[in-house]
């Protein structure tokens, strides 16, 4: 892997990444030269134990796409162009213009709760230069580098000692929220460990301290054994639709042996957990021939922490909309409200939907 950090002018950090060498000499553009101004805050909510960011600054954010949207139209993105450089390479990461966390905030505006300055980062990785683009039709080395630029982003957030958690993620789809067409996603840095990610720490530590296991390893084979929902399996990686899916098309990938963190991945595993996401992201697009909309979150162990993190096992969670007969259906009250989810479908159903679409198995794909 190949890496290359630039300054934008307005002051924000740019790295490219390649599989090839990178040319010197290329310029960092950005749509103006005047710095980000953003301090956001975080106020705590004493009925829910967690923090809450505020950020108003992102109300002027980019916003797209208009109401005509067409996700099979051709795609023209207005902002990428003026964040991207000129020049040959794979992957762009760069600050987000408009952070919910940021390292400089400060001078957190009292309330009548705890408030604190929102020390974390806010980065956005774009997989591609090529607009038309999406993980599905990416080549296999190409998404082997991606792990790596996860795993070196970790590392470089990391240094940052008042970040405890870095999670990368990517919104598909305007259906679920996304602003922008390129084909992209983003890495946030918390000031602390987020109530998802930790909830599932606990859990993952109390099993491991009792079976000196950990709970997903034993969960993936115990999938394996079953042999009902598996998507893609080979020596290193896996992906399936797990028992306990929460989402009818919900789609879990892993390393098949435990690792904390994207910088434990040997290069066998990622060039499975490449064969398992392109693998899984074309079988969401073959689903209903068009684009698939989902909300991508791969979860590892906290960073900062002093200790090691046996109990953790890295791995990717798919949550997709699904349609009904006339529409897609999102979160309801009991899932928003109670945190109680009700699935119209059962796993094994879904499973045997997605194991029917075909995935091309030419040699560009490698699937």
């Amino acid at each position: 892997m190949y890496s290359q950090t630039l300054l934008k002018p307005d002051g924000r950090n740019l790295t490219l990444y390649s599989r090839n060498p990178i040319a010197v000499g290329i310029i960092a553009p950005s749509p103006g030269h005047d710095p980000v101004r953003a301090n956001p805050h975080l106020r705590w909510h004493p009925l829910r134990g967690e923090w809450v960011a505020y950020a108003s600054h992102r109300q002027e954010r980019t916003f797209m796409p208009p109401p005509e949207y067409n996700p099979l139209a051709p795609i023209k993105d207005p902002q990428f162009p003026t964040e991207l450089p000129a020049g040959e390479y794979d992957m762009a990461v760069f600050e987000n213009r408009f952070p919910s966390l940021i390292p400089t905030a400060l001078g957190a505006p009292p309330a009548i709760v705890d408030t604190v300055p929102a020390n974390g980062a806010c980065e956005v990785v774009v997989f591609t230069q090529n607009p038309q683009s999406a993980l599905s039709s990416l080549p296999l080395d190409h998404l082997e580098l991606l792990f790596r630029v996860w795993g070196d982003r970790t590392r470089a957030l990391s240094e940052q000692p008042q970040i405890q958690y870095v999670l990368p993620f990517e919104n598909k789809g305007v259906e679920v929220g996304v602003t922008l067409h390129h084909p992209h996603g983003q890495i946030y840095a918390y000031p602390f460990v987020p109530p998802v990610p930790a909830r599932m720490g606990e859990c993952q530590l109390a099993y491991y301290q009792q079976h000196q296991r950990g709970l997903l390893q034993d969960l993936i084979q115990k999938e394996m054994g079953d042999n009902q929902r598996i998507l893609y399996q080979d020596e290193w990686a896996i992906a399936f639709v797990p028992v306990c899916a929460r989402y009818p098309y919900e789609v879990w990938i892993a390393p098949i042996q435990p690792v904390a963190t994207f910088l434990d991945l040997t290069p066998e595993q990622r060039s499975g957990l490449a064969k398992a996401l392109k693998t899984v992201t074309l079988k969401y697009d073959g689903l209903w021939n068009r684009p698939f909309p989902y909300l991508m979150a791969w979860f590892q162990a906290p960073v900062n922490t002093g200790e090691s993190h046996p109990e953790w096992h890295l791995h990717a969670e798919f949550y997709p909309p699904y349609r009904t007969a006339d529409r897609l259906k999102y979160l309801a009250g009991t899932e928003l409200a109670a945190g109680m989810f009700a699935n119209d479908a059962l796993p094994e159903a879904k499973a045997k939907e997605l194991q029917a679409i075909p995935v091309p198995d030419r040699s560009e794909n490698g699937v």
